[in-house]
């Protein structure tokens, strides 16, 4: 069921709800907000988390401006961006981010998800749980496609999107395998 609390996202998107505080057993999800680029700059500092996606460390202030329209969303609203700074309960240090694009395609909800962990917080299981969690809440909010796109050799990754119950399909997209559930 979707909760009273949705707003439009545009009439082709349908009813959703905003971005809330969510918990697992190890780390929360904390709604992103402009103010996170400082700590997050230090998390995601590191070239080896672009390779399978290209591209180099943001800075602060670039950071700052891409967080700035994820907050926003599109204008058209047509879609809803959902992100999420992921922390560690035990002592509140920020690890990652996920997200959520949530749409429709072919007269069905569809919400495209991503995970990434800082390099120094990797193999602790941190994005799989961040991301069990999120696609869990997604799950809840009513009937919805779960659809990810992993690059091929991105083996743990790959982990994380079987472990919230997608599958590989054959399609190739940018280089990357798309991944389905539900």
């Amino acid at each position: 069921m979707l909760s009273d609390d949705m707003d439009m996202v545009g009439a082709d998107a349908g009813p959703w709800a905003r971005a809330s505080m969510l918990e697992g057993q190890r780390v929360c999800l904390e709604p992103l907000q402009v103010e996170h680029a400082g700590e997050m700059a230090l998390v995601l500092d590191d070239p080896d988390l672009h390779r399978f996606t290209g591209g180099s460390p943001a800075t602060r202030a670039e950071l700052a401006k891409t967080y700035s329209r994820q907050v926003a969303g599109p204008a058209d609203r047509s879609q809803r961006w959902l992100n999420w700074i992921v922390r560690r309960l035990a002592d509140d240090q920020a690890v990652g981010t996920v997200q959520a694009t949530i749409g429709r395609k072919e007269g069905r909800v569809v919400a495209e998800v991503a995970w990434i962990v800082g390099t120094a917080y990797q193999g602790h299981g941190y994005a799989t749980e961040a991301a069990e969690v999120m696609v869990r809440w997604i799950r809840s909010q009513g009937d919805v496609r779960i659809v990810a796109h992993v690059h091929p050799d991105n083996t743990p990754s790959a982990y994380v999107a079987r472990a919230v119950g997608l599958s590989p399909t054959d399609v190739v997209v940018d280089g990357e395998v798309r991944w389905l559930g539900g």
